[in-house]
């Protein structure tokens, strides 16, 4: 029995092997989590990010 996963999007069983959307059951459904990414739904937890609209000052030459 081949092996399935459940979409992470619309949760279908969808097949692993041969699948070329996977782990989505269709090109829809990676469009619609590549949305999500763009739209800023999804994030990655961190630190803060240092403001990078300060020009950084160089140290001297040796």
């Amino acid at each position: 029995m081949p092996t399935t996963v459940k979409c992470p999007i619309c949760r279908s069983e969808t097949p692993w092997t041969g699948n070329r959307y996977r782990p989505f059951c269709s090109e829809r459904c990676r469009f619609i989590d590549l949305g999500a990414w763009a739209d800023g739904n999804y994030r990655i937890t961190g630190g803060e990010l240092e403001d990078e609209s300060q020009p950084v000052e160089e140290s001297e030459p040796r």
